[in-house]
């Protein structure tokens, strides 16, 4: 009977036990909201690994394909996977797309089967010129981006580099930088959008929402996630030195730096952000909860991960000086919100002997879990974790992007000077143009002769000197080697055009690593090496001479804008680059480009940007021409644009209405052109100090010879608040002024007031 009894009770516990668990939510049930999900697989996790949720390390460290192009791990790499991980940086960046997407099949195979819940990791890239990886589309730079004034065009780009990281087995994406750059010594200038924050924050937006697919991408499989950067002021640096403080006031932080990120999550949705290097008002940005949970979330709503910066976190004790001990750096990162910690070995491995001590940490450890999980879930790795390798070799470099590339590039190319309509060059006519200069590639020649077809014209080439020993780490500039540059002098003398491509490369404007052999930014602005003296002595031989710019850094061009007949700003365009400049070189396209920063004419000027306080433009300099050599928004055309009759729906505006301002724009010219149309306000009294304009609305309109068109822009009062006295956004009655014309320095202009 006892016996009974016993199996009696058996039964019914184990009958107990099975009702119990067929009403458990299953993580890996489909049909189970996202957050239902993620609260089904928490509670599972150990400690330690929730805490490997919150780590990534970079691929270099031991993740690679062997000879036979098989997955190899090192020792390390599988020691770090036995909990699972948070993400790995970049794997497979040195290998092509199919092969990367195979290795990444088996790298992301392996970590689901030995870990005990089977949880895949984010892989990780980044995107300056595409896909930051082997063989990819090559893309402009996004200050390049920038200059073509076309969101819709960046968003169009993006999309590729979203769908291309996917099929090489990519997830997310540290970029786009959402920063404002105003300080060309800064070596990482061009990884941004510019000076201006309505530029910034219409190319960033487009930037995420293509790379994320418009959101939907992520969870179908085609697209990654975006991871805005870098929050915030990052771009600020004193001196424009990488890891320097930051120095900006709290007005300017709310009205001019944040809007770029909170568009990148209000609006576009980014999946990630990452924090800055640098601090706001002494607090470092790793260690502000006011900055990183109570702006990013309490007040945007932010559902993403926040990233630390590589090792940013341990450096709030090492370097930042801000934090006693590595564990309480930790603890400052883990309060203040940061979710994942890049690369570090000595800040969040300590989390789980930290929670030993302190269990209420632990609370903070599932804060950040659940987000990293819910990303993974967004982005359908738990359902859908592998890359098929027969749309990675049909999806990346398409005919389609690769044509994608040179549209942007032709878009994105800025005419600063044409002096006596130097330009474009007849192609139908024998000419002979030599292609010369530091800048030029080794196949920039073929490049023209490919754009060009069937032409007459007749090209001979000489790069005749580098501008450094291209040393990786610290640059060195190369001795002025009289020879090579007589050498170019009596190779132009051979021709009757001469195209000179100067400026700077990779080596003269790059990111400074922490490293102390590291060097990536500069204490003057002028072209580096005799690149002033060549367009001086090529100039004087009474030829014409065309400067066609590249570089990462806006360059104080003084010797080049007074010599050059014309001078084209071409940034760092995509990989056809040359083939583009060629067809505007030719008059296959007209120019559309408009410059996204001020060009100023000294480092002295610096700070310098359109924006700037209306009382700073009150003194210019001893022995300095006034003013810049090229302000914001400037960029020429073969057309001829006129702007007159600028009309006003309404002489008043209410907080709860708008007006229409409306601009004739006519092409005068004789050739089919697209125009930038710029909006600029001015709020002429403020209780604050006010900038002296701010770009507010453009649109990029085609216009063919001799067409008008009255093109329109609604005014709304949003765009009139500021951060006042109070430091809360103000309307503010009063005078206003609406200017609309083709740069930040040439247009019309119309009155209107606020009342209230």
């Amino acid at each position: 009977m006892k016996k009974l009894l016993v199996l009696f009770l058996g039964a019914t516990l184990l009958q107990a036990c099975g009702e119990s668990s067929s009403t458990e939510k299953d993580y890996k049930d489909a049909s189970l909201s996202i957050d239902e999900r993620v609260e089904a697989l928490l509670p599972k996790m150990s400690l330690e690994e929730k805490v490997a949720q919150m780590r990534i390390f970079h691929a270099n460290i031991g993740t690679k394909p062997d000879e036979n192009g098989n997955l190899k791990l090192s020792k390390r790499v599988i020691k770090k996977l036995k909990l699972g991980i948070a993400g790995i940086k970049n794997p497979g960046e040195h290998i092509d797309p199919v092969a990367a997407a195979k290795m990444n099949n088996e790298l992301q195979k392996y970590i689901i089967e030995n870990n005990r819940w089977g949880i895949p990791a984010l892989f990780v890239t980044e995107s300056y010129n595409g896909v930051d990886a082997e063989g990819c589309t090559l893309f402009g730079r996004p200050m390049t981006s920038a200059a073509s004034f076309n969101p819709e065009l960046v968003q169009r780009q993006w999309d590729i580099v979203g769908r291309e990281a996917r099929l090489r087995g990519m997830h997310m994406c540290h970029s786009p930088e959402a920063d404002i750059v105003r300080d060309p010594r800064f070596g990482r200038m061009s990884e941004a959008f510019g000076e201006d924050t309505y530029l910034t924050t219409q190319m960033v937006k487009n930037a995420i929402i293509g790379v994320q697919g418009n959101y939907e991408g992520l969870g179908a499989g085609t697209h990654i996630g975006a991871v805005a950067k870098h929050f915030a002021g990052y771009g600020q640096v004193l001196g424009g030195s990488n890891f320097a403080a930051i120095e900006i006031s709290e007005r300017t932080l709310i009205d001019e730096i944040y809007p770029p990120f909170e568009a990148a999550v209000k609006e576009a949705k980014t999946l990630g952000i990452m924090a800055s290097h640098g601090d706001l008002n002494g607090v470092a940005s790793h260690g502000n909860p006011e900055l990183l949970t109570g702006v990013l979330r309490d007040d945007w709503g932010f559902e993403g991960y926040v990233v630390s910066d590589s090792n940013d976190i341990a450096r709030l004790y090492y370097f930042m000086g801000v934090a006693e001990t590595p564990e309480a750096a930790a603890q400052m990162g883990l309060e203040a919100g940061i979710d994942i910690d890049l690369y570090a070995e000595d800040s969040y491995s300590y989390l789980p002997k930290m929670v030993e001590k302190n269990p209420e940490l632990e609370k903070l450890i599932d804060r950040s879990v659940r987000r990293v999980l819910r990303t993974k879930f967004i982005l359908g790795l738990f359902d859908n974790p592998y890359i098929d390798l027969e749309e990675t070799k049909k999806g990346v470099r398409a005919a389609s992007s690769l044509e994608l590339a040179k549209e942007s590039d032709l878009e994105s190319i800025i005419l600063l000077k044409n002096k006596e309509n130097a330009l474009p060059l007849n192609k139908n006519k024998a000419t002979k143009v030599a292609l010369l200069g530091p800048l030029l590639k080794e196949n920039t020649q073929a490049m023209f002769e490919s754009a060009l077809g069937n032409s007459s014209i007749k090209f001979i080439a000489e790069k005749g000197f580098n501008l450094t020993n291209e040393r990786g780490g610290a640059p060195e500039l190369l001795d002025r080697d009289p020879k090579a540059i007589a050498k170019l002098v009596n190779t132009a003398k051979k021709a009757d055009v001469v195209v000179l491509f100067l400026g700077g490369d990779k080596f003269t404007a790059k990111e400074a690593y922490f490293s102390n052999s590291t060097l990536g930014d500069r204490a003057t602005i002028d072209p580096v090496g005799p690149q002033d003296e060549l367009v001086e002595k090529i100039t004087a031989l009474g030829k014409k001479v065309i400067v066609v710019l590249k570089h990462r850094r806006t360059l104080s061009i003084n010797a080049i804008a007074k010599h050059a007949d014309a001078v084209l700003d071409t940034w760092d365009l995509s990989e056809f680059g040359d083939h583009s400049t060629a067809k505007i070189i030719f008059g296959d396209v007209s120019p559309s480009g408009k410059s996204p920063v001020t060009i100023p004419r000294s480092i002295g000027q610096l700070p310098y940007h359109y924006s700037m306080k209306e009382i700073n433009y009150k003194k210019e300099y001893l022995f300095l021409e006034k003013g810049p050599i090229y302000p914001f928004g400037h960029g020429l055309s073969y057309g001829d644009f006129e702007y007159s009759d600028i009309t006003l729906s309404s002489a008043e505006i209410t907080p709860n209405s708008e007006i229409t301002a409306s601009v004739t724009v006519t092409n005068k010219g004789k050739v089919k052109a697209k125009e930038v149309i710029q909006m600029y306000l001015k709020d002429e009294i403020g209780s604050v100090t006010r900038p002296d304009k701010e770009l507010k609305g453009f649109q990029k309109i085609e216009f063919a010879a001799g067409e008008s068109k009255t093109i329109s822009f609604t005014i709304t009062p949003k765009m009139l608040e500021f951060t006042g006295i109070s430091m809360k956004k103000v309307l503010e009655a009063g005078d206003y002024t609406v200017k609309i014309g083709t740069s930040s320095k040439e247009y019309v202009e119309a009155k209107f007031k606020l009342k209230k």
